[in-house]
């Protein structure tokens, strides 16, 4: 840096103060580009959260459904408080709760597809048998090796 006494140039002066104002820009165009970018996070996180509410509260009306409106039941299985239960129920139109059921037997009849091992899996070794627990207490002298 410069000393109190050491003479700086007028273009000197100009550049340093260049300098700093792009900074400034710079440093502005960042903050506003992570205002942009946390709002647009803040919204798809908003409309994920509704979507979960949304599918939360079908799946509760399509159980007390199944369950014959039995809230005390399904709250048990589900380990929820059967007012909770049916709070979140009680929006959800019968039709819509017939709908999300029939998904699920449609779902329900799909017969499951087995996915294959993969290549890498098949491709390794394959590692010697291990001894189980009651292997070794089978074996005369505790499963221990004869000292030679």
């Amino acid at each position: 840096m410069t000393t109190s006494t050491a003479k700086v140039s007028a273009a000197e002066l100009r550049r340093r103060v260049r300098e700093v104002a792009a900074l400034q820009a710079k440093t502005r165009e960042l903050a506003a580009g992570n205002v942009l970018a946390a709002r647009e996070a803040a919204v798809k996180a908003a409309l994920a959260k509704e979507e979960a509410d949304v599918a939360a509260r079908e799946a509760a009306a399509a159980a007390l459904r199944l369950f014959g409106n039995d809230a005390e039941l399904v709250a048990e299985l589900l380990g929820v408080p059967a007012e909770e239960l049916e709070r979140e129920a009680k929006p959800v139109t019968a039709a819509r709760a017939k709908e999300v059921i029939e998904s699920l037997r449609a779902r329900a009849q799909r017969p499951r597809t087995r996915r294959s091992r993969t290549a890498r899996a098949s491709s390794m070794p394959s590692a010697a048998p291990t001894a189980t627990v009651q292997d070794v207490a089978d074996e005369p002298g505790g499963g221990q090796a004869d000292a030679p």
